[in-house]
């Protein structure tokens, strides 16, 4: 008798969860179809059917991880507010968004930096930038927009190689030197 199948419409993200999950970690070396459909609790076959190759998995990933970020910036209504200091906001938002999950501001930069590797994770690693350039040209001109986001992913690298403290006086300085 053949066994019913069941209805699961989350289940590919459950498998996106499960490999962020795995990447975060055991790194992306320990990420296989194998490893994120135990991490899911799924049948193998439904991670390589939703993903036919691990780069389609790590996309899916970072696409997934990027969200961090971009969503405290949209969700900033301050950023919004062309009278608010557009400096003080960025700074502000960068540490709670590198005070917060650290495995998860790890792990989008460890997927983020994947794409200096592979090819296929590129074209998401850019959508990112584009992403936090779009919402800040609503306060600057585009190429600010990309100095900006440059700098603000500069800033995160050093605090989390470094493991120093995020010091949000001097971003705010260095942002509001780069947006005059």
């Amino acid at each position: 008798m053949a066994r019913a199948r069941r209805y699961d419409p989350d289940r590919r993200r459950r498998i996106v969860d499960a490999a962020l999950r795995v990447v975060g970690r055991d790194g992306i070396a320990g990420l296989s179809h194998r490893t994120a459909a135990a991490e899911a609790d799924v049948p193998l076959g439904s991670t390589t059917y939703h993903f036919g190759s691990l780069d389609e998995l790590l996309v899916a990933a970072l696409r997934q991880a990027n969200e961090g970020f971009a969503a405290i910036l949209r969700e900033s209504e301050t950023l919004a507010d062309p009278s608010a200091d557009l400096a003080a906001e960025l700074a502000r938002l960068t540490g709670v968004w590198l005070r917060g999950d650290r495995t998860g501001v790890e792990l989008e930069y460890e997927l983020y930096l994947a794409a200096l590797r592979r090819p296929a994770l590129r074209p998401v690693a850019a959508e990112w930038t584009e992403q936090v350039t779009t919402l800040l040209t609503r306060r600057t001109d585009p190429a600010t927009a990309r100095a900006v986001a440059a700098l603000m992913d500069g800033i995160g690298l050093q605090v989390l190689l470094t493991g120093g403290a995020y010091d949000e006086a001097y971003a705010r300085e260095m942002l509001a030197r780069i947006i005059r």
